[in-house]
């Protein structure tokens, strides 16, 4: 046989092997495919649920608030200047103070959980600009996205001991942002003579229909800069406490004279 020429057979061989290595993996080439469209078509479903749902929860919202007979102690408190302000309350008591502050262009940080979706809709309808992150996955980046927005003069409703608890302890969270942004904390208590409670890890708290409510403003509560990771803890056992006072004091107004004494208020 000439030198330089392969064998027939050898030359089939190298030619099916150059067709197998240039052609392209039809088989996982269509199931990838598949695969993205049944998660477009997951996050379509959910993003519909969403808004279908979070239309629902923002109507009865409005409809319980309308009726309230709301008072608010110490409102001068909230008197905002073009300094940015740390709001606070419990994430169980949230539903008053999401009512109370709407089409303000106040900011929330939003879970990034499938109800956080949900949360995320029910927010922007009532006219909050939102930031989605937590404590948890995500959390540093958009408490950090946060702290800026404040810094630059914006005022965030907030509750630090969400998305998962425990409830009524205090974060990390918000003691990062009072210390990168500079803003004071404003604690608020929350009650109503008549609600509902439910049975949730946070006990989340609805006003009945034409129920007495209270807001109660505590103290500000100003976060020095470059703090260590024992003096937080101590600042957020201060900010648990404070809102825990004005929590008691809302309860007090509003008929309800015992207090949990798991609930720090000294």
């Amino acid at each position: 046989q000439p030198v330089g020429i392969m064998p027939a057979c050898t030359k089939r061989s190298f030619a099916d092997m150059s067709k197998m290595d240039s052609s392209p993996p039809r088989a996982d080439a269509d199931q990838n495919h598949s695969d993205a469209e049944a998660e477009a078509a997951k996050k379509a479903k959910i993003a519909r649920r969403s808004r279908f749902l979070g239309g629902l929860i923002y109507l009865f919202a409005r409809m319980i608030y309308a009726t309230l007979r709301l008072k608010i102690v110490n409102e001068e408190k909230l008197e905002f200047g073009r300094e940015g302000t740390i709001l606070v309350t419990w994430h169980g008591r949230s539903f008053i103070p999401a009512n109370l502050f709407r089409a303000r262009g106040f900011w929330a940080l939003i879970s990034l959980s499938r109800d956080g979706e949900m949360q995320n809709n029910i927010f922007q309808r009532l006219g909050f600009h939102t930031i989605r992150g937590s404590t948890g996955r995500g959390g540093v980046k958009g408490a950090l996205q946060m702290a800026r927005k404040v810094k630059e003069g914006g005022v965030l409703a907030f509750t630090p001991d969400g998305p998962r608890g425990p409830t009524h302890k205090v974060q990390l969270g918000v003691i990062l942002m009072a210390e990168k942004s500079g803003a004071p904390i404003i604690p608020l208590g929350i009650s109503a003579d008549r609600r509902h409670l439910f049975r949730s890890w946070d006990s989340y708290f609805i006003p009945n229909f034409f129920s007495r409510a209270y807001v109660v403003v505590g103290e500000e509560i100003r976060v020095p800069a470059d703090l260590d990771e024992a003096e937080r803890m101590r600042y957020a056992g201060i900010v648990e406490i404070a809102i825990n006072r004005a929590e008691r004091e809302a309860e007090q107004l509003a008929g309800h004279n015992s207090y949990p004494a798991e609930w720090r208020i000294d």
